[in-house]
């Protein structure tokens, strides 16, 4: 695959067929708008997706991400700056961030 050779061009190429409410697949394809390297909070993607009260269920739908790396839900923090949970520990979400960031200046 394509992304683990560092070439990012064709990554809009991958194609997935994706289970989940309504909800979810909003909030699933609002992560796919944050840039590589930058990070947004959940407060932002629920009024992203027009629902500005429902962070908590933002941050609920991004913890059922089946797809994680693809759909870059390590990009999304706490409003306080703080990294929040992740799926595979918090240790692995400040390492994926931290190695996206060194990326942009490489």
């Amino acid at each position: 695959m394509s992304i683990f050779n560092k070439d990012w061009t064709k990554l809009n190429t991958i194609k997935l067929h994706l289970k989940g409410t309504d909800f979810q697949l909003k909030v699933w394809e609002s992560l796919l708008t944050i840039p590589m390297g930058k990070l947004s909070t959940y407060g932002s993607l629920a009024e992203k997706i027009g629902n500005p009260k429902a962070s908590r269920a933002v941050g609920t739908a991004i913890g059922s991400n089946p797809v994680a790396f693809l759909i870059p839900c390590h990009r999304v923090i706490q409003s306080t700056g703080h990294l929040g949970g992740y799926r595979w520990g918090s240790d692995r979400k400040q390492m994926i961030v931290g190695w996206e960031s060194s990326q942009l200046y490489s």
